[in-house]
C-alpha cells in the first residue's frame, strides 16, 4: 500500500471520528436540554422559592417576566412580542382576552387540586367566565385606602372615611396614588358615586377633572413602590390594594396604620391564572396552574404576599397555625358571601380608548 492510499485512509478515519463525535455530542446537548416554560406575572407576586420547587419537581425551567400593569400585560401578548405559556392578568383583562380570543380553553376539573377551589370564587368568576373554561384563581383582594394614624395624629389631621376626603386641603403632599389607569379612575369615578365601570363620557369627564384638580396635592403616582413610601411616611394616606397591607404594617412598625373600604365602595378585583392560545407548552402550564393549587405551595406564596386565596385547604392551615381572626380580617380574606358590597372592573370594549385619553390627560 503506498503512502498516499495510507494518508487517505487516516484522513478518512479522522473525518468520520469527528463526524460521530459531533453526532454524539448534538445528541447529549439536546438531551440535557429542559423543556422551558415562560411565565408573565405581577412584580412581588410570587415566592421565588416555589419557583425552585416547581423546577426541581418537573426537571424544566421557568422563565419568569414581570410586569407593572395590566395593560402593558396586554400591549406585550396581543402583539405576539413574546409568547408566554402562563399568564396572570386581573379579572377585567381576562375578560378582555377571552373576547378577543386570545386565551386556550380546557376542562379545570381535571386539575387535581381543583377540588381546593372554593365554588363561591368560581361563581363570581363565571360573570367573565361563563363556563369556568379559561380561568384558575390565583388571589383576590379590595382596592381601598390606607393611612398612617401615627403620623397624622402628629400633625393634628383627621382619618379619612371616604374617596372625596382625598381632596382635602390639608392633606397635601400626604397623598399617593395608583399609577394605573383603571386604579386611578376609579377614586375619581368612585368619589362622585358614580360606578367604576362607567360608560358615561360625562361620568368620565368629571372624574378627570376631580382628579386633575387633586394633582397639587399628591405626592406620587405610583405602582410596587408605593407600598415602601409608605413605610418611610414619605406619604400618609394611600390608594392601596389590600393584599399589601400586612406588608405595610409589619415593615412600618413603630408606626400605626388602619385600612379602610371607604364608604362610596371599593374595587373586588381577582387575578388568576390563565394559559394563552399561542402558549407552546400546554401541557407544563396546566402542571404549573395545578401546583399553585397545592395546599403548601399556595400557603407559601400566601405568606410572601398576603393576598387573599380561594384554596379551601390553604385556608384551613391558616386558621389552625393563625387563628380564627386572621380569617375574619377583610383587608386579607374579603367576604365572598356579600359580594354585591364591592364591584369588580369590567372589560370596556371600545369605550377603553376613551378612559384612555382621560388617564392621558391626567397624567399629563
Amino acid at each position: 500500500m503506498n503512502i498516499d492510499k495510507i494518508v487517505k485512509i487516516i484522513t478518512m478515519l479522522v473525518i468520520s471520528l469527528l463526524i460521530i463525535s459531533c453526532s454524539n455530542n448534538k445528541v447529549d446537548i439536546k438531551a440535557s436540554e429542559k423543556q422551558k416554560l415562560y411565565v408573565y406575572n405581577w412584580g412581588i407576586y410570587l415566592d421565588r422559592d416555589v419557583i425552585k420547587k416547581f423546577e426541581d419537581k418537573y426537571d424544566c425551567e421557568v422563565v419568569y417576566d414581570e410586569f407593572d400593569t395590566n395593560e402593558e400585560m396586554y400591549a406585550v401578548v396581543s402583539s405576539g412580542a413574546r409568547v408566554y405559556d402562563v399568564l396572570c392578568p386581573t379579572d377585567y383583562m381576562i375578560e378582555k382576552l377571552i373576547n378577543q380570543g386570545l386565551l386556550y380553553e380546557y376542562d379545570i376539573t381535571e386539575l387535581s387540586n381543583y377540588e381546593n377551589i372554593d365554588k363561591r370564587m368560581l361563581k363570581i368568576i363565571s360573570s367573565f367566565d361563563e363556563n369556568n373554561t379559561y380561568v384558575v384563581p390565583y388571589v383576590h383582594s379590595t382596592l381601598g385606602m390606607i393611612y398612617n394614624k401615627t403620623e397624622l395624629d402628629r400633625m393634628g389631621l383627621p382619618y379619612p372615611k371616604k374617596w372625596a376626603d382625598m381632596w382635602n386641603e390639608a392633606y397635601k403632599g400626604e397623598l399617593l396614588m395608583q399609577d394605573a389607569m383603571r386604579d386611578l379612575l376609579m377614586v375619581g369615578l368612585k368619589k362622585n358615586n358614580f360606578s367604576l365601570n362607567s360608560l358615561n363620557k360625562d361620568e368620565l369627564d368629571k372624574a378627570t377633572d376631580d382628579l386633575i384638580a387633586q394633582k397639587p396635592l399628591v405626592n406620587a403616582y405610583m405602582i410596587d413602590d408605593l407600598r415602601d413610601k409608605m413605610v418611610g411616611a414619605s406619604g400618609t394616606i394611600a390608594v392601596m390594594y389590600s393584599g399589601e397591607v400586612e406588608y405595610i404594617k409589619e415593615e412600618g412598625a413603630p408606626y400605626e396604620y388602619e385600612y379602610i373600604l371607604p364608604e362610596e365602595g371599593v374595587n373586588f378585583t381577582i387575578d388568576a391564572w390563565v394559559i394563552p392560545k399561542n402558549a407552546r407548552n400546554v401541557d407544563l402550564a396546566k402542571k404549573w396552574i395545578d401546583y399553585m393549587l397545592d395546599p403548601e405551595i399556595a400557603l407559601m406564596n400566601y405568606d410572601y404576599m398576603h393576598y387573599g386565596i380561594a384554596n379551601l385547604k390553604t385556608i384551613e392551615l391558616i386558621r389552625e397555625r393563625d387563628g380564627e381572626e386572621v380569617i375574619n380580617t377583610e383587608s386579607i380574606f374579603p367576604n365572598l358571601d356579600d359580594i354585591d358590597r364591592y364591584e369588580l372592573y369590567k372589560d370596556l370594549g371600545d369605550f377603553e380608548a376613551y378612559y384612555n385619553e382621560c388617564f392621558k390627560k391626567i397624567k399629563s
